[in-house]
């Protein structure tokens, strides 16, 4: 297969980074020392920490569960945590991980504060009388490129009142996190580089396998759950080795099933990881990985960024074997339960994804005619020439998200596994009136119940006893999940399970059974996706639509 050469390689991960942007009983004890110093002690494999009390729960911030990747550790595997003397503070959230400082200030962007490489830490909320208690670890969204555990929204103060500890993490991100190269390669004893996120992920779930009855958890009964590229994160958790048996139980909001970079060979369209890696360090001006070291942290990420890096996991047969696809259509995931689903208005806020609406229908038909051959009627039934806009964001929105949905609800079925699907199409005034009904992320106030904590820009969440029967009926079906693998909420219908009917749940106003969601739809992405697949050179991404090359013949 030919090799990109450097200058497309750069093409690439410019055009990739710039959609990426948008992209036991516990061992607790009330402390007897009044004032600042009073508060619940913890004991960890570590050493002691001391929390807070609020309300009914204790909460533990910035328990840092790997030692701090820097200098000679940064790109390599998470180290384990220094033990230390004493009882440590834990009422302050950690530092988030470094991220490249030009944000887009878009409906998600907010101040996550302090940044540094020393960064990974995790927080627990635990009801306060927790023993044995259902654990729900979550995993933070931002195109594996921005984003941190404390962000407001994700405060799990309201999951944690119903029964569930709640535990959210940090993990390294962009080039800090994702670079492959050579150097790092020959570094590592099993000839790897890349991937360094999603091992601290890894490491966070072995923190929480050791240590998290001693907070009032069951590491035996342990669900991780996330959206976005925390979703991304949580379908590469499932078909990692490192993370086999750390988890039972999955829940996936707005996962993406794209592919992905191998290592050293240039495979789907992707460049090589490790070829990457050669260019963004040529780019930085750096000799070898000893000059990228000695760089400063922020000074690599942003440099990085402005190169073109964009953060991906990478197959590189250790951490993972093969494409996400093959591994789920060959059943070796992991064999848990999953909860997933997506948004009905998921490009409405990432309308950069979505190709420009051509001139007129004439032209939107005859492009989709010449992309998709013999399914162009196929895709113009499901998404006509009526009305173009709408169209293109729901054929993008479908390629990327509700394609993935149903494919992780058919594959973990196949291995005879429950899986609960949703679509969420829940819309408020504030959202309605800006376009944005059901857009990217939008479940995240309610599935943590934190409307006063979103982002400056979000459409302001209407606090209404409405907008709180809603929330509290996905609160219910979230974490009656992550405590028996079964989605049930008071006052609300049964969620049935995908099965043999294609059954889904449907987020609209109130929570509704149906089955059969958006028929045609899968069938048309699956086939687009096999003969993409097929050809050994194209992605399946967002690349789609208008936007798709030329589909080859069956």
């Amino acid at each position: 297969m030919t090799q990109p050469s450097l200058r497309n390689i750069g093409v690439l991960t410019a055009r990739r980074a710039a959609l990426a942007i948008l992209l036991a009983s516990p061992m607790l004890a009330q402390s007897a020392t009044p004032g600042a110093g009073a508060g619940p002690i913890a004991e960890t494999a570590s050493g002691k920490l001391r929390g807070a009390v609020e309300g009914p729960l204790h909460v533990f911030k910035g328990i840092p569960f790997a030692a701090p990747p820097v200098g000679t550790l940064r790109w390599k595997a998470p180290a384990p945590v220094q033990a230390w003397q004493g009882i440590k503070d834990a009422t302050r959230f950690g530092a988030a991980c470094i991220q490249p400082s030009n944000r887009v200030q878009s409906i998600y962007a907010q101040d996550i504060g302090t940044t540094s490489e020393d960064c990974l830490s995790l927080n627990v909320w635990a009801p306060a009388d927790a023993s044995n208690a259902p654990v729900l670890v979550w995993i933070h969204g931002g195109a594996l490129r921005t984003g941190a555990s404390k962000e407001p929204f994700y405060d799990g103060s309201r999951l944690a009142q119903r029964g569930v500890v709640v535990v959210s993490i940090n993990y390294r991100l962009g080039v800090l996190g994702y670079l492959a190269h050579p150097e790092l390669s020959a570094e590592s004893a099993q000839g790897v580089s890349g991937n360094y996120g999603l091992l601290d992920q890894v490491a966070a779930l072995d923190w929480v396998r050791a240590n998290i009855a001693g907070l009032g958890g069951d590491p035996s009964n342990v669900t991780i759950a996330g959206e976005s590229a925390g979703a991304l994160s949580v379908m590469y958790l499932m078909a990692a080795a490192p993370a086999r048996g750390l988890f039972h139980k999955a829940i996936l909001q707005s996962a993406y099933m794209i592919s992905t970079p191998a290592l050293t060979e240039s495979v789907h369209g992707e460049p090589a990881a490790e070829d990457v890696g050669t260019f963004i360090a040529a780019k930085l001006n750096a000799s070898d990985i000893a000059a990228l070291r000695a760089m400063g942290g922020q000074e690599v990420s942003d440099a990085a960024a402005v190169a073109g890096f964009a953060p991906w996991a990478t197959i590189d047969g250790q951490v993972l074997a093969r494409q996400l696809v093959e591994t789920y259509e060959h059943g070796d995931q992991a064999a848990v339960p999953i909860l997933v689903g997506f948004n009905s208005g998921e490009i409405r806020s990432l309308s950069i994804l979505a190709p420009p609406v051509p001139a007129s229908a004439a032209a939107y038909e005859a492009t989709i005619r010449e992309r998709y051959l013999d399914l162009a009627d196929d895709f113009l039934r499901q998404y006509p020439s009526s009305d173009l806009q709408e169209s293109i964001f729901a054929n993008t929105r479908d390629a990327l998200y509700g394609w993935t949905s149903e494919r992780m609800a058919r594959n973990q079925t196949a291995i005879g596994q429950p899986a609960y699907l949703y679509y969420f199409d829940h819309g408020y005034p504030a959202a309605d009136r800006a376009n944005l009904h059901g857009f990217h992320a939008s479940e995240i106030p309610y599935v943590f119940g934190t409307f006063d904590a979103t982002p400056p820009r979000w459409p302001k969440n209407p606090d209404t006893p409405e907008e709180r029967r809603f929330s509290d009926a996905l609160i219910g079906y979230w974490t009656s999940f992550a405590r028996t693998g079964v989605p049930r909420a008071a006052d609300t219908p049964a969620w049935p399970a995908y099965g043999t009917n294609a059954a889904f749940m449907h987020f609209a106003d109130m929570p509704k059974a149906s089955t059969g969601l958006l028929p045609g739809m899968y069938e048309l992405h699956e086939e687009a996706m096999l003969r993409r697949r097929a050809a050994g050179t194209l992605p399946w991404n967002w690349n789609t639509g208008l936007a798709s090359p030329p589909l080859p013949k069956p």
